[in-house]
């Protein structure tokens, strides 16, 4: 039989870990099974971005430049990959264009080969710059589509997404599916419809995750539609709100007209080597173990649904998780549809918990004000114009149709200056890049870094019972007695209210 090759991408050492232990695996921990990784016949292995960086300098003390200058040295024959969040680059906010040009050459220049950049409103506008950056580079661009379902999200909207992609010199696509919302039916007709619009040979990579449990059939679909590559996690690592294992689909294959050509008795040494890692980290996995199919409806990623019960669990009112998963599609509605990921989903689901738990739109928070105005970007559906104006009074500005960063000035100095201020800063680029991401957290790291990295990983007899995520990882909305404390990216919103019972 003939068979078909299909290309595998290794999520392991990034979306795999930071989807089930809030992206807190040490470094040390990862590099016993690289040689395996290296060797066993990747398309790429994604090991960066995301919320690696900031995890690497808000919890680990470890230098993320240093990270992956370490798994470009210990990977040494495969394709390094990233998420890149497009003008929010790893932060929370837009940055001016220099600054972006400047982040996505030192990551070349540190090791990275592949970037697969995405927006969270699939705003083109917000693509432009960090794909032209990459292509400047002569490293491969990867263009995303965030895939998500609602009344004004369609195929032919996608192909037209894909087409507008491939005209900034994408050198392949992406169907990215967060939240394990892509059934098998539309997996099948997008890759099939992006095929036919623009051509066979365009690669079709897919990624999806496995909360809802049906996103394993829909990987076969788009395979048998044509896509070229999909993302797994070695097992040991894999399911709940992370995503599909890497030996399951090589087995899934066996017999059909499709083949990976993966190393199996590689994959078993990566999979032995993560099944004694993952008990240390027992503390931080995630409490959803299971399929969750109500995802479909409140379309929040699995790891922010348990964050949010737990939270509400500490008020008294954990009963009330439901009303908020009720109260997520009417304020997605509200803000235009958009796709809910880092950091739409974050914003949208804390502005359901206060309009539960205050009243419908008795308080907006800061980022909601703006993502109703406009400064995230454009939305797919039109944004509620009442609501429009409430935060145009609140936020006292307007709202814009530009693109956001067109507003930023020039910043690459002043941020220099702001970091080498620092103590500890070594004033080369990636430092001032790190203290760009993150201003709030880079200080304390520059500070510490010489006392060396951090594993948080413990003797599994030692290790407490699971729990959700700690507060404060961007996953949703942090609370606590009395004062909602809510902390999105850098910013914490402290508001008075008496829970209710």
């Amino acid at each position: 039989m003939n068979t078909r090759h299909i290309d595998v991408t290794e999520l392991v050492l990034r979306d795999g870990h930071q989807s089930l232990m809030a992206t807190r695996m040490a470094l040390e921990d990862m590099l016993p099974a690289c040689e395996d990784i290296d060797k066993a016949g990747y398309w790429s292995v994604e090991c960066w971005g995301g919320a690696t960086f900031d995890s690497c300098i808000r919890f680990l003390n470890e230098d993320p430049w240093e990270r992956l200058r370490a798994f470009r040295k210990a990977l040494p024959n495969s394709r390094l990959q990233m998420l890149l969040r497009g003008q929010n680059l790893l932060g929370y906010r837009h940055y001016e264009d220099t600054v972006v040009d400047r982040f996505v050459e030192k990551a070349a220049e540190n090791g990275m080969d592949v970037f697969r950049v995405f927006d969270a409103l699939n705003d083109i506008r917000n693509l432009r710059r960090a794909i032209q950056a990459v292509k400047r580079t002569g490293k491969h661009a990867q263009g995303t589509i965030c895939y998500t379902i609602s009344p004004l999200h369609t195929i032919t909207g996608y192909v037209e997404l894909a087409e507008q992609l491939l005209d900034l010199g994408c050198d392949s696509l992406c169907i990215k599916d967060m939240a394990a919302l892509l059934k098998p039916a539309p997996a099948y007709q997008i890759v099939r419809a992006i095929k036919e619009a623009c051509g066979e040979q365009v690669r079709v990579h897919v990624h999806v995750h496995a909360t809802t449990g049906v996103t394993m059939v829909s990987l076969m679909k788009a395979i048998e539609a044509g896509a070229d590559c999909v993302d797994t996690s070695i097992s040991s690592l894999s399911l709940g709100p992370g995503h599909n294992p890497t030996e399951s689909l090589v087995e899934m294959l066996e017999g059909t007209a499709y083949s990976t050509s993966l190393d199996k008795k590689r994959l078993l040494n990566i999979k032995r080597h993560f099944d004694k890692i993952r008990p240390r980290y027992q503390e931080f996995l995630s409490n959803i173990t299971g399929v969750d199919t109500e995802i479909f409806d409140s379309q929040i990623p699995g790891g922010m649904i348990s964050n949010m019960e737990s939270q509400l669990r500490q008020q008294g009112a954990a009963h009330r998780i439901h009303e908020v998963l009720e109260e997520v599609p009417r304020v997605r509605k509200d803000a235009g549809y958009p796709p809910l990921v880092t950091p739409t989903s974050q914003i949208v689901g804390t502005q359901a918990v206060f309009n539960v738990m205050m009243g419908r739109y008795k308080v907006l928070t800061g980022e909601f004000a703006d993502l109703m105005l406009g400064y995230y970007g454009a939305t797919i559906g039109q944004r509620d114009p009442e609501l429009i104006q409430l935060a145009a009074r609140q936020a006292k500005k307007q709202a814009i149709t530009c693109r956001p960063a067109d507003l930023l000035k020039p910043e690459w100095e002043e941020l220099r200056s702001a970091a080498i201020a620092c103590k500890g800063c070594n004033g080369s680029d990636e430092d001032v890049l790190t203290y760009a991401m993150f201003p709030q957290v880079a200080p304390k790291f520059f500070s510490t870094r010489a006392e060396g990295p951090k594993n948080l990983g413990k003797d599994p007899a030692a290790a407490p019972a699971a729990a959700a995520a700690p507060a404060g990882d961007g996953k949703g909305p942090v609370l606590t007695k009395v004062i909602y404390d809510v902390t999105i990216g850098e910013k914490t919103h402290k508001v008075t209210v008496a829970p209710a019972s």
